[in-house]
């Protein structure tokens, strides 16, 4: 006689009861499925120098979790790029189909002092075509090192809000608030978030990001 405590039977009772919750539940929809939002950057979002799983792309998605949101975040930082780099990957470096995209680019453009008219030349191309797929985009803002002089810190730090501006994307001004210069919340270096550091730009961004989130929800089909 068959047996409950049989490990056969079990598998069979467990395969029955799955298939029938599904066939109650039905066909997943778009609602049910998790948002899926990328940070796309440089060492800022890549986790330079961190131990696994505590760079922002994976602190972020703690955080939104924590709130409740089922949301994926897919890390797109590549240490060292800068804004023209950044254009270069972008077809393979997104996802067509990612809901919504934190731009963290060009502060590897200022550290080497590239022109400002280029980053933005870049970045606008970068967000046009992000915003051309339908997808919603969060533009991070950075500032110039004030050593490059006035008229540097004039052309380079407006570029990011009126990028923004230009597309119908939303804007943080500054990527590295309250950590930048912090040396209780940076590596040794002086430039990059330490694990403590990415936990106050998670924590300072986070409202950005439930909001950016919140458009690419109300967006999808």
């Amino acid at each position: 006689m068959s047996d409950l405590r049989s490990p056969t039977r079990r598998v069979v009772l467990a395969a029955a009861s799955l298939a029938g919750a599904a066939a109650f539940a039905g066909p997943v929809g778009a609602e049910d499925r998790p948002l899926r939002l990328v940070a796309f950057g440089d060492s800022l979002t890549a986790g330079y120098a961190l131990p696994p799983g505590r760079g922002f792309a994976p602190r972020l998605e703690a955080a939104l979790r924590k709130d409740g949101l089922h949301v994926d975040v897919i890390d797109a930082g590549v240490s060292g790029d800068t804004t023209d780099m950044g254009l270069a990957r972008l077809e393979w470096s997104v996802p067509a189909d990612a809901d919504a995209v934190i731009v963290e680019l060009g502060a590897n453009d200022c550290l080497r002092g590239l022109p400002p008219a280029e980053a933005r030349r870049n970045l606008d191309a970068i967000v046009a075509r992000l915003r051309g797929r339908g997808q919603q985009v969060l533009v991070a803002g950075m500032l110039a090192p004030r050593n490059l002089g006035a008229a540097y810190v004039a052309a380079f730090d407006p570029i990011f809000a009126e990028v923004a501006a230009a597309h119908g994307a939303s804007h943080y001004p500054f990527f590295l608030e309250g950590v930048a210069m912090n040396p209780d919340y940076t590596l040794p270096d002086g430039l990059h978030p330490s694990a403590r550091g990415v936990e106050v730009i998670v924590e300072r961004i986070l409202p950005a990001v439930r909001d950016l989130l919140a458009r690419a929800r109300a967006a999808r089909p």
